[in-house]
């Protein structure tokens, strides 16, 4: 597997950094929260994104998309996890766009991959029941109806859930909670009878939603009774481009800190001249090169559709759940108590990274799954 960007990630990996930079930085997100913005993202950065090609990057261009891969997906949301950019790219071009592609049928990719490339489709996942994560613990209920099914259940944490146009439901036609078998996705409209959906607000303002469903109608997507084998795929993909955005973060938030510590002088000399700050430096920058390796090895590994995905996907999230914790505690502590002020932006990191730690499955989760798929 190679461990490097090759010459074309690399020139995509600088446009997305100018282009963050420019156009999503920290205070947009400020702004989006104090205004209670409705939708929580600012619409025309998004058209932006759409214009340059990200939501269509691992779309086959049969579908009218890029198909760069997730090498080059993954080097976009690290860029992005940079400024903590406010839009639907995860959820859309990764969590629905996944599901589409791994169990959707031939007329259903042609018609949904190719609106979503052109900007004018957001989805999203609606998996989660309960505050921990639970792939298989739906209680949901999928029921045959006419040409459709009608579902009925609650859902938690629906990231972009208010303003997805289509929900994939993680929802069970047969089996009890807990089991893989009975499991089926259903493509539901947001807008559909029998749709309720509530937004939240989260501490570090990413966008989500709790969602209702009273008999909605909807439509099958991939086969019935089968979902968790299409689920597997599209959470691993979930989980190593959360773990790329996630990186992006942490190296801003190391960054920031290490610059902090170059300027801020106490006694007459920086404070980073001190030696216990020194160490503790050292020891996040190590943190920060060994994430780095474990998700380029992550994002190769979906590229080359390896059988250590499962693996790579657990041990990448749990190793930037663990890292990002660190550097944004770090970044804290080294800042003082200027950086527990709103007015410092590094307060956003530590809050980002409490939450990208329980999505898609904390490091407690990935340790005893990772430990599961090694035979233990």
């Amino acid at each position: 597997m190679p461990l490097v960007l090759n010459e074309d990630q690399n020139m995509l990996k600088d446009s997305a950094k100018s282009f963050c930079a420019d156009n999503t930085p920290i205070s947009q997100l400020r702004r989006l929260r104090d205004d209670k913005d409705e939708t929580g993202f600012d619409r025309d950065t998004w058209s932006k994104m759409v214009e340059l090609g990200w939501a269509g990057i691992t779309v086959p261009e049969e579908f009218g998309g890029l198909g760069f891969g997730y090498m080059g997906l993954g080097v976009v949301m690290e860029e992005c996890g940079r400024t903590l950019t406010a839009s639907p790219l995860f959820s859309t071009a990764v969590l629905g766009t996944s599901a589409v592609l791994h169990g959707g049928s031939q007329e259903q990719k042609t018609t949904l991959l190719g609106q979503v490339v052109g900007g004018e489709l957001l989805l999203a996942l609606a998996l989660e029941e309960t505050p921990h994560h639970n792939p298989c613990g739906a209680a949901t209920t999928a029921e045959k109806a006419g040409d459709g099914y009608k579902v009925t259940g609650s859902k938690k944490f629906v990231l972009d859930g208010h303003v997805a146009d289509k929900i994939v439901v993680v929802a069970r036609s047969s089996g009890q909670p807990g089991d893989r078998e009975g499991l089926t996705l259903v493509l539901v409209d947001r807008d559909a009878a029998g749709v309720s959906v509530t937004r939240t607000f989260m501490a570090d303002s990413r966008n989500a939603a709790n969602i209702e469903f009273n008999g909605a109608q909807g439509e099958l997507l991939g086969e019935e009774g089968k979902g968790a084998d299409v689920l597997d795929k599209v959470l691993d993909a979930g989980r190593i481009l959360l773990a790329a955005e996630m990186l992006g973060s942490v190296q801003e938030c190391f960054e920031r800190t290490v610059e902090y510590l170059k300027t801020r002088e106490q006694f007459g000399v920086p404070i980073g001249s001190f030696q216990a700050l020194k160490h503790r430096a050292a020891e996040m920058f190590c943190e920060v090169e060994l994430s780095k390796s474990v998700v380029l090895e992550a994002l190769s590994a979906l590229d080359e559709d390896s059988d250590q995905v499962a693996e790579l996907a657990s041990l990448a999230k749990a190793r930037l759940n663990d890292t990002y914790n660190l550097v944004s505690s770090e970044g804290i502590q080294m800042h003082g108590g200027i950086g527990m002020t709103d007015e410092y932006e590094i307060g956003f990191f530590i809050k980002r990274s409490r939450v990208c730690e329980h999505t898609l499955g904390n490091s407690a989760f990935h340790r005893d799954r990772y430990g599961v798929l090694q035979g233990y």
